[in-house]
């Protein structure tokens, strides 16, 4: 089945697949002492959860669309995020390729509109082809 939401990755069952050495990564992470472990070793808490090359690349770069293009789940990644100390706003510029003050002023400004009643332009992600709508035939 395609899938075409210009711009939006579908988290599917093949993405689910693909993520879930990192998607169990991030869920650990709700225990403390499993965060204070990775901040210790970053490299050693991957290898404990098998991330792929692809995967373990994105960690350490903090390249929220490359994470997801890997299988994260975002609400997985939320957990890594508070880890790293970045808020969901930060993850939105990260995202969108806007730094998190553009970000935030992007949603302050759609909420303007929305409460003037004028029209809401969506906020336009960076071209990325790994974000490019599922269609398939990959």
């Amino acid at each position: 089945m395609a899938h075409d939401i210009p711009g939006t990755m579908i988290f599917d069952g093949e993405l689910a697949h693909r993520g879930l050495a990192l998607n169990r990564m991030c869920f650990s992470l709700n225990r403390a002492e499993h965060r204070a472990e990775f901040l210790a070793d970053e490299e050693a808490y991957l290898d404990r959860y098998g991330l792929t090359d692809e995967q373990r690349a994105a960690v350490r770069n903090r390249d929220v669309p490359a994470m997801l293009a890997a299988g994260g789940n975002v609400y997985y990644l939320a957990k890594l995020a508070g880890v790293l100390g970045l808020g969901v706003q930060d993850l939105g510029g990260l995202q969108t390729g806007m730094s998190t003050a553009a970000f935030s002023e992007h949603l302050l400004d759609v909420g303007r509109r929305v409460r003037a009643g004028e029209p809401v332009a969506p906020c336009q992600p960076l071209p990325d082809p790994a974000l490019a709508p599922h269609g398939g035939g990959d």
